[in-house]
């Protein structure tokens, strides 16, 4: 993440430095793959694409609190948390853009009553299938 970001994100309180937390970041990072494990288990349909979209959202988001804890902060909003991951070394780069829209679009559910589509959850269940290897792989490096 740019020094610019994170000083904004310091700033304002939606990033906290801490000490390094390299047993916090193994604990999420088993969380989010228990969660998402589970919740591709699921057959998607239209009763429900929210919860499986807030399900996968909600282990990305984890994904980035695991990096920040292991870079030695601790995410105080899901912003930060998401933004990390967009720093990822990983092969098709630009589709970690997706990131911040799945954050806005989750935002957008639960706190202005959005419906997910199946789409947006298909959308979300294809990029867990096709990136999270990668993404873990660069969290746990």
């Amino acid at each position: 993440m740019e020094s610019r970001l994170l000083k904004e994100y310091l700033d304002k309180g939606s990033l906290k430095k801490r000490s390094p937390d390299i047993n916090r970041a193994l604990s999420l990072i088993n969380v989010a793959e228990i969660t998402a494990n589970a919740t591709l288990k699921i057959p998607l349909n239209e009763e429900n694409a929210i919860m499986i979209f807030r399900e996968l959202y909600e282990a990305l988001r984890q994904l980035g609190d695991a990096k920040l804890w292991k870079l030695g902060y601790e995410a105080r909003q899901h912003e930060p948390s998401i933004k990390i991951l967009m720093d990822a070394e990983i092969k098709d780069k630009i589709i970690l853009n997706r990131l911040d829209r799945f954050r806005i679009i989750r935002n957008d559910a639960n706190y202005r009553g959005n419906q997910i589509t199946l789409d947006q959850a298909k959308e979300i269940l294809e990029f867990w299938k096709k990136y999270s290897k990668e993404l873990l792989k660069w969290i746990k490096t």
